[in-house]
């Protein structure tokens, strides 16, 4: 019975964190991996999935860079991760997500992370004409 409450107040604390920075996370209960995974979709500021969107993630510490890319439906699955925190985002078409940090993988369990693109790396362009004064 502690384990199914120590079980659910982790579960209740993630979702929290991930509300908070309007991301989506459910974890999942595998059997018998020695690893964990992330999986989940990246969308653009429009709520389309994002096509192969770049996904950066690293352990929480700042150690261990990697990269995946999304799909052409803009799903995307990291595997092979050990129990540790990861700060997970996503990018495409220089806009960028928020920073997941802390969320927590474990052995034998999937974390589901939606990714939102929102942040361009510089402000867009005025593609307006210019006129000369004479």
């Amino acid at each position: 019975m502690r384990r199914i409450i120590a079980s659910a107040v982790i579960l209740f604390a993630i979702s929290s964190t991930a509300v908070r920075a309007g991301q989506n996370v459910v974890v999942k209960h595998g059997k018998g991996a020695s690893t964990g995974m992330i999986t989940g979709v990246v969308l653009g500021p429009d709520d389309k999935p994002a096509p192969h969107a770049a996904i950066s993630y690293q352990s929480s510490s700042g150690s261990m860079p990697h990269a995946v890319h999304a799909d052409a439906h803009g799903r995307y699955t990291i595997t092979k991760l050990s129990s540790d925190n990861y700060d997970v985002r996503a990018s495409a078409n220089g806009i960028f997500s928020e920073w997941q940090k802390n969320l927590p993988v474990q052995n034998g369990r999937t974390s589901e992370l939606t990714l939102r693109l929102i942040y361009a790396r510089e402000m867009p362009k005025s593609h307006a004409k210019s006129t000369k004064k004479n």
